[in-house]
């Protein structure tokens, strides 16, 4: 590819063009590419034509063509630089183990890097009772809002059998094999993961529960999550393998119980919520979506009964023996179904929206929410340890 810039005699020396080339980033992985081993040669000719050779990560990058572009516009800002000229080439298999060390050490056994010591990545698990709540729906519009405000987020779509994440986020891309590191696609700036994306298409999951628990270890383990200030975990609704699978890979998971007003809902999401005591997670707080749908006359229609979510919070600080806060009501809202099937989230879509207001409103709380014990059951005989404050 080449690019025309500045027609001024070349004083561009390679120096300068490393430095320029410094600043721009792998789409996939955030690193500056020559930080990566991704920079094969530079040579700046008397002319002022500059040629940059690229190490891809594999043959098949779907973002070469923005990579590409990205450093021919960083180097085409040099002064005396006539035009540019990006050549590709492929990392060779000694290159790529060099860059999964760099990028995640030398450990031979798969390591969850968020059960590592003094990470900070704080991390909930979005659970229900039963289906139909809209756990999904708040999982990506509470994701997609915390990444709007500037945080590193990932989501691990963990419902195997009913996967969901990737349509409502709009993500069509494929991840990224580097070794055995995988790369998860990005959209609204969300990292995203899920079995959806490795099933050719739309091809149910027929597994049981050990198969269950590696696919989940292989989204912690495999994938390259780079540095997250917040991952989500859209969970299976009711109390099953994957609930266990996440108390043992991520015991530090605090849990956001999601039902909607009608009572039936209410009593199954408090044995969601049960499930975290009982695995001694923190139970981070109870969402209740559907709460009313406004009218055209500015009345409000109950169409799925009241106080849900209340009693829901109420009976879970009972449980736990300090208080569980209904962090907020998500009005029932034709658009957010509709910036589902567009894949779109709400709170990008519309965020002037009344549910998209109401979801900004718990993500907030999500991010500047203290770290506390208060909702820990703190095993007999053991003393409280403070957990790390994380942003």
């Amino acid at each position: 590819m080449t690019a025309h810039a500045h027609p001024h005699a070349p004083t561009t020396r390679t120096d300068d063009v490393h430095r320029a080339l410094s600043g721009v980033l792998d789409p996939e992985i955030q690193r500056p590419i020559t930080d990566l081993g991704m920079v094969k040669d530079v040579t700046v000719d008397a002319d002022g034509t500059v040629t940059v050779v690229i190490r891809l990560t594999v043959a098949g990058c779907p973002l070469r063509d923005r990579i590409t572009a990205d450093v021919t516009t960083a180097v085409a800002a040099l002064h005396g630089v006539r035009s540019v000229r990006v050549e590709l080439d492929v990392m060779t298999d000694e290159q790529r183990t060099e860059l999964r060390r760099r990028l995640r050490g030398d450990s031979g056994e798969p390591v969850v890097p968020f059960r590592r010591p003094g990470s900070l990545t704080r991390i909930y698990g979005v659970a229900s009772g039963k289906g139909g709540v809209g756990k999904s729906s708040v999982t990506v519009n509470l994701a997609a809002a915390l990444a709007a405000r500037g945080l590193s987020v990932g989501v691990v779509d963990a419902d195997i059998h009913g996967h969901s994440v990737p349509r409502l986020l709009g993500v069509t891309a494929s991840p990224t094999q580097v070794e055995k590191m995988i790369m998860p696609p990005r959209a609204g700036g969300v990292k995203v993961i899920s079995i959806g994306m490795f099933t050719p298409g739309n091809a149910p999951v027929v597994w049981r529960g050990p198969m269950l628990h590696r696919a989940l270890e292989q989204f912690l383990t495999d994938v390259y999550w780079g540095d997250l200030d917040i991952l989500l975990l859209d969970l299976p609704p009711g109390t099953g393998d994957i609930a266990i699978s996440v108390a043992q890979l991520l015991p530090h998971a605090e849990i956001l119980v999601v039902t909607t007003p009608q009572a039936a809902a209410a009593e199954v999401a408090e044995r969601a919520g049960a499930i975290a005591v009982q695995t001694r997670q923190r139970v981070a707080g109870v969402i209740e979506n559907m709460a009313g749908m406004r009218l055209p006359d500015g009345s409000t229609m109950d169409v799925f009964g009241s106080g849900g979510g209340r009693r829901v919070a109420d009976s879970l600080s009972r449980a736990v023996g300090a208080g569980v806060p209904l962090l907020g009501q998500i009005p029932l809202d034709p658009l957010l179904r509709e910036a589902g099937d567009a894949g779109t989230p709400l709170v990008l879509r519309n965020p002037q929206a009344p549910a998209a207001t109401a979801l900004q409103a718990v993500a907030e709380k999500l991010v500047v929410r203290p770290r506390t014990l208060a909702g820990c059951r703190i095993p007999v005989g053991l003393s409280p340890t403070p957990k790390p404050t994380g942003t």
